[in-house]
């Protein structure tokens, strides 16, 4: 067990940086033109006329709920962490299915916006930008789901960064044992001494 530890130590940084990289790229993609029109829709399609601007902002939210997750299992230790990277695996396999319902849906609500200023027949693809946002989600998904298998294995931060608890009370003696210094500092303190 200690040997099957040791071996996933190494493969903290590397799947961390990967979920981090495509959660962050997915994000950015998702926010970025999914679909373009060519030919004589491509004029229309850059006017003020169409408001439509073929984001898939379902995406990039799901993306940003990913990337805090990784935010949050950096910095936590057992069934916290191993349940962050449940979720953040839930979001993105979420935005792996928003991706890809995305691929019919864009284009299809861009040509109906050129349709109502008067451009038929407009040539839609999608852009570099779409298959990014899809590639980035698989990769943020992979990523989660190794977490999640390999988290237990992980190295954690040590309990020194843990929020200060409660101090410690103070042994409290009789006030016959304390010096008369002892019972001026308690008194100075607001504790009564006899108490």
């Amino acid at each position: 067990m200690a040997e099957r530890s040791r071996s996933l130590r190494g493969t903290f940084a590397p799947v961390a940086l990967l979920g981090l990289a495509g959660a962050a790229l997915g994000a950015v993609a998702g926010d970025k033109p999914a679909a373009d029109a060519g030919g004589k829709g491509a004029a229309a399609a850059r006017s003020g006329f169409v408001t439509y601007d073929a984001h898939m902002p379902v995406v990039t939210a799901l993306c940003l709920v990913v990337l805090a997750c990784w935010g949050v299992v950096l910095v936590t230790r057992g069934r916290v962490r191993r349940a962050v990277a449940v979720l953040g695996a839930l979001a993105s396999a979420a935005a792996v299915v928003a991706a890809v319902a995305s691929y019919a849906s864009v284009p299809d609500q861009l040509r109906d916006e050129l349709g109502q200023v008067g451009v038929a027949g407009a040539e839609i693809g999608h852009t570099g930008w779409y298959w990014l946002a899809v590639g980035a989600c698989l990769v943020s998904a992979l990523a989660c789901v190794l977490a999640v298998l390999w988290a237990p294995g992980w190295p954690e931060m040590g309990s020194r960064y843990d929020a200060p608890g409660a101090p410690a009370p103070e042994p409290v003696s009789s006030p016959e044992e304390q010096s008369s210094l002892d019972l001026w500092k308690a008194m100075d303190e607001g504790r009564d001494p006899t108490a």
